[in-house]
């Protein structure tokens, strides 16, 4: 009598343990819609000229594919080809296609920014330059500034001089400066770099705007895709203020582009949900992609400056007004909105994939559970059977 409300307990635990389960069936799938969390990549600025049309070979030869890039890992095992993307991305203003670096108005020049890297590492790079003796650092201003090295070319061409703003983000912007000779800084600044970025992306997301310096006595301006400087000696801060401005549009498409990869990586994971079918990723890919995506939105909402204006111009009127003119044209305020609201897309369909997984595994612990209770009462039974059989004998 015993044995028998011993087993009788056993198999009541055990169909409540599995009344309590909860299983995860194909019907039961509640399909999410993604919301277009791809954008697609803005289009590149069309160099008309058509000597700059042939350098792609030249930039492929001095710029060589760098393959640290911080994009999401393309880990799903389905095939994304067959999966439509829409893709669309808040767009600057493209004035600045208009402009041939090579083919400028008369007293015009170019101004042109780069994200090529994570960052610099700013004090070797000082010594570097001072070694190669071509271009000549210097100091903007008294204040200690030790996020960002300005040079100035030893060499003139011309009567404009010919100057550089390394930014520790890892950005650069030339002022006046050729293709060519962008080029080759820019291969030389790659001893320097941090997690460099892909050369596709290095210069797609580019800026390229003019200046000219207008009549002494008028206030610095923007006008459509120029620049309009003073002729006052001390123009340098105004040339920082736009080049700083001009760097955080670059890394934000630089951040557009990653977003772009990572969404990409994840694009048919709705799919695979909307038909029930099982996620081919495991509990550590899903850990791996929630980790890249909260560091994208750490560096956007926290180690840049796109949601606030940067402490050097709360005491430089002037200057603050050039540099909220400047990233007005750039539309960094709506695309950062926009990419925070894509970050956030994408963080559900991460939480919804790894809760899916979460509960496919804590399904596969209560069927181990079950499936050793059962193997305890077989034997228990085994037990019994023997026990009873020498009493009958």
């Amino acid at each position: 009598m015993t044995c028998k409300i011993f087993i009788r307990s056993v198999f009541n635990s055990t169909a409540r343990l599995i009344s309590r389960s909860t299983f995860v069936k194909p019907n039961n799938v509640i399909p999410i819609r993604f919301l277009s969390i791809t954008s697609n990549s803005r289009n590149a600025t069309i160099i008309k000229n058509a000597k700059w049309q042939n350098t792609e070979c030249l930039h492929h030869r001095i710029f060589p594919p760098v393959e640290s890039f911080t994009g999401g890992s393309r880990s799903f095992s389905s095939s994304s080809a067959d999966v439509t993307l829409l893709k669309k991305r808040a767009s600057k203003k493209r004035y600045a296609s208009e402009i041939d670096p090579e083919n400028m108005d008369e007293g015009h020049f170019t101004v042109i920014a780069y994200a090529t890297a994570k960052e610099y590492d700013l004090e070797q790079l000082k010594m570097a330059l001072l070694g190669e003796k071509l271009y000549i650092p210097q100091k903007l201003v008294d204040v200690d500034m030790p996020d960002v090295l300005f040079a100035t070319a030893k060499y003139k061409i011309g009567l404009e001089p010919r100057q550089i703003f390394f930014f520790r983000e890892g950005s650069v912007v030339f002022w006046n400066c050729s293709e060519l000779e962008s080029s080759n800084v820019l291969l030389f600044l790659k001893s320097f770099e941090e997690d460099s970025y892909k050369e596709r992306v290095v210069f797609r997301e580019r800026e390229i705007m003019a200046y000219k310096y207008q009549e002494s006595g008028k206030k610095c301006q923007l006008q459509g895709s120029t620049f309009l400087l003073s002729h006052e000696p001390d123009n340098l801060l105004e040339k920082y203020t736009f080049s700083n401005a001009m760097t955080q549009s670059v890394k934000l498409g630089v951040w557009e582009n990653t977003l772009d990869d990572y969404a990409d990586s994840l694009a048919n994971v709705t799919e695979v949900l909307e038909s029930g079918a099982p996620i081919k990723m495991t509990r550590a890919e899903i850990l791996r992609k929630a980790g890249a995506l909260f560091a994208l939105r750490h560096h956007i909402n926290l180690d840049s400056d796109l949601l606030d204006t940067p402490d050097f111009y709360w005491e430089r009127a002037e200057l603050e007004r050039i540099y909220g003119i400047t990233i007005n044209y750039f539309s960094l305020a709506r695309r950062t909105r926009v990419l925070n609201e894509k970050l956030s897309h994408c963080a559900e369909l991460v939480e919804l994939v790894g809760a899916q997984l979460s509960d496919h595994h804590h399904v596969r612990l209560e069927w181990m559970i079950i499936i050793l209770i059962m193997v305890e009462v077989g034997f228990e039974t085994l037990h019994f059977v023997e026990r009873y059989w020498e009493y009958l004998q």
